[in-house]
């Protein structure tokens, strides 16, 4: 700590500048939060300068800053806000002199308790001398709180002459308290996030919040995050912070009090936003488009998947690696920094570049691979039927069913993200045989499932769907699998119509596909299906594939003649 007056020095006298140095010199009982004689000494100081004076005081009762404001105003000096220790403080208190025009005990401003919270001081003291009496108010942090309680507290004492306070005492149980807290909060290991949603003003989006941000919680829970709270907000959009400097103020203080390591915003925050809103806090700062390549990160187990990953994470970072090295570290490991890992998203544009440039060849040559099985498969004969559908519709449960195959299936979004290819047999009718009897014929195809898909997909992200599509661009015939008890089902199902009109896969031929039937009345499910010309299944039940699987026969194979070779294309 510097041992040098800061603040507003100018035009101080050097009769009054040795009077202020003099504090340094003090030293305060360990046992005390400030003793009569030192309350009253710095008030005097401060009332002769007419100037607020502020000291921040050790545990160990010295000396460590002064800093001088105007009459009405103190800042303090940069401590450097660097989270501490989940349950600890910084063992300073800072004491300051209230020059107010009035016969009241100090006040204690909104920006001094913002200050206590953030820096995780000891306690903040505000002290003002009265004719016949001494008062200081003071307040120090909450271990324990409800979430619309204050996280401090606050007491006013009248006369500093009888108080009976054991500063250390109190300081080391709080200290005790918030270890005991962190110690509960340790056996859950998953990352605690915030979330955030900013939302223009409208009933359009007064619709779509809930959602949109239920989404994101999913998002997170598939992502292995933990929620502790959610904050929405409607409001004009700050082209700076998003949420305006007041509003990101609250959301640092209250990531504070529940003892959050991360943000995360339910948009695509633009590279100036980010680097504003990670300059003001020391936490983690993801948007939606981080958190899904995350999961992309997480899920991506084949070597197309990995390289797509990181080739769209750089690609997503490239204009965040400038001005803010500090801030990017923040990213590495954990949520929202896989893939590239910590020295790819530190190192500078041009070597960031050159890596996008290694990449992209190496998708190239990869997609090479991937064209010879298509061309294999095209040999043979066998048509693809592309599964595809918003995520977490139960497509895989669906394939597993239909192919016996072991696929991951979880209650996640985005739970696969490789495609996947079995080989399923289907009862194709020709009619009658010549003995007068019905011509069955077991015909093989190529069922293929795909990655979810999911609403305002970034470029970045369409690209890391760039394997799943070229599936669904090959194939003769696909399920859209829809959620029958899903109440935003339409909503799902434009988001996947929109994304293959993006790439212009809309002349297809395509099976809409009902699945969760039995968790839906059977009059509505039946009233869905006819709305949308549909087939109702239960993949979980196998209730509907008879239906399902007659329907794929008789478009697959409308124009199909002779057998098709039963050959093992997985």
């Amino acid at each position: 700590m510097s041992q040098e007056i800061e603040g507003n020095t100018k035009g101080l006298s050097a009769t009054q500048t040795r009077r202020v140095e003099r504090l340094f010199g003090r030293r305060l009982d360990t046992h005390e939060i400030v003793s009569l004689e030192f309350a009253r000494e710095l008030f005097s100081v401060a009332n002769e300068l007419g100037r607020r004076i502020g000291v921040l005081v050790s545990r160990k009762g010295e000396i460590e800053n002064i800093f001088l404001g105007t009459r009405e105003i103190l800042y303090l000096p940069d401590l450097g806000r660097q989270r501490l220790g989940r349950d600890r403080l910084r063992r300073l208190r800072f004491l300051f002199s209230d020059l107010s025009n009035n016969d009241q005990p100090a006040t204690l401003p909104q920006d001094i308790y913002t200050d206590l919270e953030k820096l995780r001081l000891d306690m903040v003291v505000g002290i003002k001398v009265l004719p016949n009496r001494t008062t200081i108010t003071f307040a120090h942090l909450l271990p324990v709180h409800e979430r619309d309680q204050p996280a401090v507290q606050t007491e006013q004492v009248k006369d500093l002459a009888t108080l009976e306070y054991d500063f250390v005492a109190q300081m080391e149980s709080l200290e005790e308290q918030l270890t005991a807290k962190t110690a509960r909060a340790v056996n859950d290991p998953r990352p605690r996030a915030v979330l955030v949603g900013i939302y223009e003003k409208g009933a359009a989006a007064s619709k779509m919040a809930p959602e949109s941000i239920a989404e994101l919680k999913e998002l997170a829970r598939s992502a292995g995050v933990r929620v502790l709270d959610t904050i929405i907000q409607f409001r004009q959009l700050d082209p700076r912070t998003l949420i305006g400097k007041g509003k990101l103020e609250e959301l640092v203080l209250q990531c504070l009090r529940l003892d959050a390591e991360m943000v995360i915003f339910d948009c695509e925050l633009k590279p100036t936003q980010w680097r504003s809103i990670v300059n003001s806090t020391d936490l983690k700062v993801l948007d939606r488009s981080m958190l899904i390549l995350d999961i992309f990160a997480q899920r991506a187990s084949s070597a197309d998947g990995r390289v797509q990953v990181e080739l769209a994470q750089l690609k997503y970072l490239l204009p965040r690696l400038t001005e803010l090295d500090s801030g990017l570290s923040r990213l590495s490991g954990g949520i929202g920094g896989r893939g590239p890992g910590e020295t790819k998203l530190e190192i500078g544009r041009r070597r960031a570049r050159d890596r996008i440039a290694d990449l992209e060849s190496r998708i190239e040559k990869l997609g090479e691979q991937r064209r010879l099985r298509r061309t294999r498969r095209t040999e043979f004969g066998l048509p693809v039927v592309a599964l595809v559908g918003y995520t977490n519709v139960g497509k895989s449960t669906l394939f597993n069913q239909l192919t016996n195959s072991s696929v991951v299936v979880e209650n996640k979004l985005f739970a696969t993200l490789d495609p996947a290819r079995r080989k399923l047999s289907l009862a194709v009718d020709y009619g009658v045989d010549e003995h007068g009897g019905p011509a069955i014929s077991h015909q093989p195809i190529i069922l293929a499932d795909t990655v979810g898909f999911i609403r305002d997909l970034p470029e970045e992200l369409r690209q890391a769907f760039r394997a799943t599509l070229e599936e669904v661009g090959e194939a003769k015939l696909i399920l859209h699998v829809l959620d029958a008890s899903d109440p935003n089902l339409l909503q799902h199902k434009a988001a996947v119509d929109g994304i293959l009109e993006q790439m212009s896969l809309t002349d297809i031929p395509k099976i809409i596909v009902l699945n969760k039937s039995d968790l839906v009345p059977a009059d509505e499910v039946d009233g869905l299906a006819r709305s949308l010309d549909g087939v109702s299944i239960s993949a979980v039940k196998r209730s509907g594939f008879s239906a399902l699987t007659q329907q794929i026969s008789q478009l697959v194979f409308a124009v199909q003649a002779g057998h098709l070779v039963n050959q093992d294309v997985r």
